[in-house]
């Protein structure tokens, strides 16, 4: 009886370890493909992560000034102002009037002291695209009103 008991648990342990190996590579595919889905989403959330960083970059160059129009990023540079300021002849009482800003903001903004704030850069961008006739136009009423 001794052969018999042997034989069977020999092919029961036979049956179970196939029915596990069967099992074993079930899992083991499901596993890879987990691995492999893993790895596409990660890449997937990188160039998603990638792209909001992207636009948060470009979100303060696109928000509205006021009436609709988007705001531009302008650069400033004391040295700039200072050469387009004495290009087209403007003393700095005539460029602050034109801006908006007192005679000292002018004075300060050239030695690099100070920086205009972001709606006086906008409207500095504006001032710098005129010709000399036309700041000539509208300092008139300025140095009209001077005694």
């Amino acid at each position: 009886m001794s052969v018999f008991v042997k034989q069977l648990r020999e092919e029961i342990t036979r049956i179970v370890n196939r029915h596990l190996r069967e099992s074993v590579i079930q899992i083991k595919k499901t596993m890879a493909q987990q691995r492999l889905e893993n790895v596409t989403l990660k890449n997937r959330l990188k160039a998603i992560e990638q792209e909001l960083k992207a636009a948060g970059k470009n979100k303060a160059s696109a928000e509205p000034v006021g009436r609709g129009e988007p705001r531009r990023q302008v650069r400033f540079s004391a040295s700039g102002f200072a050469r387009w300021r004495k290009k087209v002849n403007l003393n700095a009482a005539q460029a602050a009037a034109l801006l908006g800003v007192s005679d000292q903001s002018v004075y300060k903004w050239e030695q690099g002291k100070t920086r205009p704030r972001p709606a006086q850069l906008q409207v500095l961008a504006q001032v710098r695209k005129m010709g000399k006739r036309e700041l000539g136009k509208r300092l008139a009423p300025f140095e009209e009103s001077k005694p």
